[in-house]
């Protein structure tokens, strides 16, 4: 990278405010991007940071302030300004056609598809290009509904890049990957840097904003509060930056598991394409216990968490709740049993995008007492409840007749976490429970995980970040290519050795050693 001090100015954000009614989204911010560096901008779910880059793009016009590409000021609210200067931007909900192949997801908007006169095999050689030059392995003809989501964020990033994107703006674009998918994105922004480019990185992950960052930019309550050299600090101090105060995580004391709320039996259930189903799977959910579920992506735990909420049904093994067996398993028949859940998706399956806050509030209960009766709604005491997770969980939003799809992924995930904690489940289906969430909120959810399981209650955690597992669960399973491992007692296994499990090869050896 350029020193800083020698390189070119290629962004300059000069006293940016940006009100939403009462809220203060943006506060008099400034900064500088140079060509050739990476700045994160770090802050809490709702601090503001998506709200500027929006600015920048043009997708919102501040109130007051102005954004300069290359020297050059950009007329506000145009997003082809933007795009013409050399800005672009992966929106951290990715915007891509389904039905259409990649190529034609890069290639729409800059010119028609179908004309006479468009030349494929030149798009698909430079598509081909870029990929090779930045690393982001793709095939052209290969159709957008069959990529796993970190292909999805490849084809997002080449979009920007077949536009000849001098300044790439990446929002939150670790939320939704596995480890081994940031890795590679994070291979591809050093050869972005190492070409010329010149990176924002919004994210709340401290570890990785340490990782790939020259410069870290604090955000707080919309306003810019502090700016660092990435050599020149630590996680700490910029966990108190971004919170404003000492992020102490929760003590996990030793609990004693009570009966089992909820057990599953040699259960098995229907491959879903190139995905597995389970594979003969036994397990207890039992009260005052927290059951972690490390695994791969993509190992099984979707089709693990789909049956215990009543999505699908097993091909064969039992169900039983608390020693009865239900006779129609549907989700009706699991949110009456008293299983709640935070699902992976909080936008397909977790919310409804035009429904305001107090809707999605009582999405499961909408039909009883006290927000209905006799049929009637009763839609004050369904604000109510809805204003009372907004304030319990900092749902940072202008108020709860906000639609859900204008706040940030951080604050719709809280939201889901009160509308389940605050109903005092007998069982929790955790599923990516803190995916999104600033260390804050995240130290703020594990605390009401662990508060519930001291209520009786029995959480199942499934989680990709082995550290989360590790720390809350009493006893952890590995689930690998729908099969579910012995449960080991928390401390008894080391990362490296729940690794030899995930990778499938603990599986290899019980078999040997049970033949």
């Amino acid at each position: 990278m350029a020193k800083q001090s020698e390189a070119q100015v290629v962004l300059r954000l000069d006293r940016i405010t940006k009100t939403f009614g009462a809220l203060v989204a943006n506060d008099a911010v400034s900064l500088d991007l140079h060509k050739g560096e990476v700045i994160a901008l770090l802050g809490e779910n709702g601090a503001g940071k998506t709200t500027l880059m929006n600015i920048l793009f043009g997708h919102y016009t501040a109130d007051t302030g102005s954004v300069e590409v290359f020297g050059q000021e950009l007329p506000p609210g145009n997003p082809r300004a933007a795009l013409a200067a050399g800005v672009g931007m992966v929106h951290q909900h990715f915007t891509l056609a389904d039905n259409m192949t990649v190529l034609e997801n890069i290639v729409l908007g800059t010119q028609p598809l179908w004309r006479l006169g468009f030349d494929r095999s030149a798009a698909r050689a430079r598509i081909i290009k870029l990929s090779g030059d930045f690393g982001l392995t793709v095939h052209p003809d290969a159709r957008v509904g069959a990529l796993s989501v970190g292909e999805r964020q490849r084809v997002e990033i080449l979009k920007a890049l077949y536009r000849d994107a001098r300044i790439l703006i990446l929002d939150e674009p670790t939320a939704v990957l596995t480890p081994q998918e940031t890795d590679d994105l994070f291979a591809t922004m050093r050869k972005a840097v190492d070409l010329g480019l010149s990176v924002v990185f919004i994210s709340h992950k401290l570890h990785e904003v340490m990782a790939i960052s020259s410069r870290v930019l604090v955000l707080r309550h919309g306003r810019l509060v502090a700016e660092v050299l990435t050599e020149g600090t630590d996680r700490h101090v910029l966990a108190t930056l971004m919170v404003g105060e000492e992020v102490t995580p929760p003590k996990v004391a030793d609990s004693t598991a009570g009966p089992a709320l909820m057990r599953l039996q040699n259960v098995s259930t229907a491959d879903q394409g190139s995905a597995p189903g389970l594979k003969s799977l036994s397990l207890d959910l039992r009260a005052g216990q927290i059951i972690g579920l490390a695994g791969v992506s993509g190992n099984g735990q979707s089709a693990l968490a789909d049956m215990i909420g009543g999505l699908t049904t097993p091909l064969s093994g039992t169900i039983a709740l608390e020693n009865s067996e239900p006779v129609n398993w549907t989700p009706r028949a699991a949110v009456s049993a008293g299983i709640a859940r935070i699902p992976e998706d909080r936008h397909k399956t977790g919310t409804i995008a035009d429904f305001d806050l107090t809707e999605n509030a009582i999405l499961e209960n909408y039909s009883e007492a006290p927000y209905s009766r006799k049929g009637w709604m009763n839609w004050q005491k369904a604000e109510d409840f809805s204003k009372h997770i907004i304030d319990t969980y900092d749902v940072r939003c202008p108020g709860p007749q906000t639609r859900i799809r204008l706040l940030s992924g951080g604050n719709m995930q809280k939201l889901i976490l009160g509308r389940v904690l605050e109903q005092s489940p007998s069982i929790i289906l955790a599923n990516q429970p803190v995916r999104g969430l600033d260390i804050g909120a995240v130290s703020y959810v594990h605390s009401r995980l662990l508060d519930a399981r001291a209520g009786g209650a029995a959480v199942l955690l499934i989680s990709e970040d082995l550290e989360e597992i590790m720390a809350l669960s009493d006893v952890i399973h590995v689930i690998s290519e729908g099969r579910l491992s012995p449960g080991f007692p928390r401390g008894s296994k080391t990362a490296a050795e729940l690794g030899v499990w995930m990778a499938g090869h603990g599986f290899d050896e019980e078999a040997t050693n049970a033949a």
